[in-house]
């Protein structure tokens, strides 16, 4: 009886023990993202990189990122850090070339959503296939997780890329061109691309993972804005605006994708493209 009872104890303290600590596990990783994410969205918030909505859309969307796998946590902010960095470089002359610009760069809720909310749904269906796992890419073992993985680094790949190009691109001395007819166009017209533009893309999507991928998205984000997004001389802001009317001369394109469409769609088809060139590869 004694014996019983002892092995029963004893049975109950190893379960409780490995209980708690598979609870510790489970719950360590999500803390540490909580506390990086908020820490992140304050100071962003602070500097003007993100306004109170776009602060806690980004909160939202790093905790899952990080929650999951660091190594998605990683990825999402990489880009976010260095496109906040180059946002800021040049404001002035941004300034007078941009009108919508805002100080600071200053982006909101849509702006991160648009940006990041299908890197995140495809986060929470791999930590559904894999929980917090580390894998390798190999399509042999597991098809849906490689394309996932590769989905992911594809996105912001994508993002990285064409953030770089608009933000260092605007900047360069060179004339843009327009990338379906190679026209020269104003500074701000959507769709137009210089060299420094170009190799900014390549170089972003480089920093995430592949120069390729980042430059195929910007190139796909360039032709978009230059076919479904309208650009316009204003002569009396004597800038470039994405609307019609009365004092505008319309530049190129039509009216039917603004600005984060644009952004959804090209990310939607890079993310697709390394996605399906992953299972190919590895």
């Amino acid at each position: 009886m004694q014996t019983r009872l002892t092995l029963l104890i004893q049975n109950f303290s190893f379960n409780s023990h490995t209980e708690y600590s598979i609870m510790g596990t489970n719950l360590f990783q999500p803390l540490v993202a909580a506390v990086i994410s908020a820490a992140i969205a304050i100071r962003s918030y602070r500097r003007k990189s993100l306004d109170l909505s776009g602060a806690i859309a980004g909160f939202v969307v790093m905790t899952i990122h990080i929650a999951v796998n660091y190594r998605f946590g990683a990825a999402l902010l990489v880009f976010f850090f260095t496109s906040s960095m180059f946002t800021k470089f040049g404001e002035e002359k941004k300034r007078q070339v941009d009108a919508d610009y805002k100080e600071g760069g200053q982006r909101n809720w849509i702006q991160v959503l648009f940006n990041s909310g299908i890197a995140t749904i495809l986060v929470l269906i791999a930590w559904k296939l894999m929980g917090s796992k580390d894998y390798c890419l190999d399509s042999k073992e597991s098809g849906p997780v490689t394309a996932l993985i590769g989905g992911i680094l594809g996105h912001y790949c994508c993002c990285n890329g064409d953030t770089w190009s608009s933000e260092l691109g605007v900047l360069s001395q060179d004339q843009p061109r327009l990338i379906t007819t190679l026209k020269p166009v104003r500074k701000g017209t959507n769709g137009g691309v210089t060299k420094a533009g170009l190799l900014a893309a390549a170089a972003g999507g480089s920093v995430i993972v592949s120069a390729i991928a980042g430059l195929c998205g910007s190139l796909v984000d360039s032709v978009l804005g230059a076919t479904l997004q309208y650009s316009g001389f204003c002569t009396v802001r004597n800038k470039v605006v994405g609307k019609p009317g009365p004092t505008v001369k319309k530049i190129s394109g039509l009216r039917i994708l603004d600005n984060n469409a644009v952004n959804l769609v090209s990310i939607s088809l890079t993310t697709a493209l390394t996605a399906f060139a992953c299972l190919f590869i590895f």
